[in-house]
C-alpha cells in the first residue's frame, strides 16, 4: 500500500473509531440500565450485572459500525476536501485507485467483522444472556429478598417476609393466592424456608384461609405446610430460544421437531435471510459515501453537507432492510427486498463511481488536448513573429 493510501486509511480509520465508541457507549449504557431490574429483582451481585452488560455488548456493535463508517468516510474525505488535498492529489494526477483502494479495503474488512459478528458471536452471548436471566428468576427465594415488602411473584401470587435469617430461614410469612378464579387462599406462618431444590416452600406454625365467592371463610392451623413452587421454578429456570439465538448451522438445516420453529417457521427464515444481508450494508454504504463525498469539491459551491447526505440515505436503507426482514415472517417474497436493499444500492453507487471516473478520464483527456493546441499556436504565433521580423530586416 501506498504511503499515501495508508494516510487516508489511517484518517478514516481514525474518525470511524471517534464515531463508534461514544455512539457505542451510549446505546450499550441505555441497553443495559433497562435491565438493572435483574439486579433489584433477583438480589444478584454486581458482578453478575457486569457479565450481563458485557453479553449485550456484541449485540450492538454490528447495528453501529456501518453509521459510523458513513461518518468516518465522509467526514475524512470533506476534512481532506477543505485542506485543499483532495485538489492536489487530482492536479498532481493520482489515479482514483488512491482514495478508493484504501476505503473499500477498509469497509471490506468491516463487512467481514459483522459478518463473524452476527453469525458466530451474537448467537453465543445471547443464548448466554438468556441463561443467565432465567437461572437469576429460578430461585424464588431471591424474588422476595426485600424484607417488610409485597413482591408480586407472578400474576395473582403475591409473598411477604418479615425477616429473612441465615440458612434459606424466613420469619413473618404471608402468601397470597389469587391464581384460581373459584377461590382464594390466603397462608400465614411464624416460620418458613424454600427447599434445597427450589421446588416447595416450607411453612411451619400457620394457617391458611380459604374462600369461595359467596361462601364463608374457612380456616385450617398446621404445624407444617408445604406450599409447591414446582410450576414456577420451571417456568422461570428455563430459556426459550428464539431465532436470533440460534447458529447458523441450525438457521440452515433447522430441527423439524423443535416446537418453537415448529410454531412460527417463517421467523426461522427471516432470520437467516437477516444474517446473510445485513453483513453487505457497510460495505454498500462505502460505496455511498465515496459517491457523496469522494470528488474535489469548490469551497465556493453551496451544497448539503456530505455527511448529512450519506447519513440520510444510510437509514433509509437501513429501515428498509428492517422493514422487509419484520415482513418475510409471514410473506416470503419479500426475501428478494432484503437482498435487493445492499446489492441494488451497492451497485448503483459503483456505476456512479465509473461514471465519475470515466468524466475524470475525458476531462483530463480534454485538458490534455487544450494544452497541446495552446501550445500549438503558441508556438505558431512565435514563428510568425520572426518571419516577420527577418522580412522587414530585408
Amino acid at each position: 500500500m501506498k504511503l499515501l493510501e495508508k494516510y487516508i486509511l489511517r484518517r478514516v480509520a481514525q474518525m470511524f473509531l471517534t464515531a463508534l465508541l461514544p455512539v457505542l457507549a451510549i446505546i450499550w449504557t441505555t441497553q443495559v440500565l433497562a435491565r438493572i431490574n435483574l439486579v433489584t429483582d433477583t438480589g444478584q451481585s454486581i458482578g453478575a450485572f457486569a457479565q450481563l452488560a458485557t453479553l449485550i455488548l456484541p449485540t450492538i456493535i454490528p447495528v453501529v459500525m456501518p453509521f459510523a463508517l458513513v461518518i468516518g468516510i465522509t467526514q475524512s474525505l470533506t476534512a481532506m476536501n477543505n485542506d485543499s488535498e483532495l485538489p492536489v492529489i487530482d492536479a498532481a494526477g493520482a489515479s482514483r485507485s488512491i482514495i478508493l483502494r484504501p476505503i473499500l479495503l477498509f469497509a471490506l474488512a468491516i463487512s467481514l467483522l459483522t459478518l463473524f459478528i452476527t453469525n458466530d458471536v451474537q448467537p453465543k452471548v445471547k443464548a448466554a444472556a438468556r441463561d443467565m436471566i432465567a437461572n437469576a428468576y429460578a430461585d424464588l427465594l431471591s424474588t422476595v429478598i426485600e424484607e417488610k415488602n409485597f413482591r408480586k411473584v407472578e400474576e395473582g401470587l403475591y409473598v411477604q417476609i418479615s425477616q429473612r435469617l441465615a440458612g434459606r430461614v424466613l420469619k413473618g410469612l404471608f402468601v397470597a393466592d389469587y391464581r384460581d378464579p373459584n377461590y382464594t387462599l390466603i397462608y400465614y406462618a411464624r416460620e418458613g424456608a424454600v427447599d434445597k431444590t427450589g421446588t416447595a416452600l416450607i411453612m411451619h406454625d400457620g394457617e391458611v384461609q380459604r374462600k369461595a365467592p359467596g361462601e364463608n371463610v374457612s380456616i385450617v392451623h398446621f404445624d407444617s405446610y408445604a406450599f409447591d413452587l414446582s410450576d414456577l421454578t420451571e417456568q422461570r429456570g428455563k430459556a426459550s430460544m428464539r431465532p436470533s439465538d440460534r447458529s447458523l448451522g441450525f438457521l440452515l438445516n433447522p430441527d423439524k421437531n423443535d416446537p418453537d420453529y415448529q410454531a412460527r417457521p417463517g421467523a426461522y427464515t427471516a432470520e437467516l435471510h437477516k444474517r446473510m444481508t445485513e453483513w453487505l450494508l457497510p460495505f454498500a454504504f462505502a460505496l455511498i459515501s465515496l459517491v457523496i463525498a469522494g470528488d474535489a469539491k469548490s469551497h465556493r459551491e453551496a451544497r448539503l453537507h456530505p455527511m448529512v447526505s450519506a447519513l440520510v440515505i444510510a437509514l433509509l436503507l437501513r429501515w428498509l432492510a428492517f422493514y422487509a426482514a419484520n415482513k418475510v415472517e409471514n410473506n416470503s417474497a419479500y426475501v428478494y427486498l432484503m437482498y435487493a436493499t445492499p446489492l441494488l444500492s451497492g451497485a448503483i453507487a459503483a456505476a456512479m463511481l465509473y461514471r465519475q471516473k470515466q468524466a475524470r478520464r475525458r476531462s483530463k483527456l480534454q485538458h490534455a488536448i487544450d494544452t497541446f493546441i495552446a501550445s500549438a499556436q503558441a508556438r505558431l504565433s512565435g514563428l510568425r513573429g520572426k518571419n516577420s521580423g527577418n522580412g522587414g530586416g530585408v
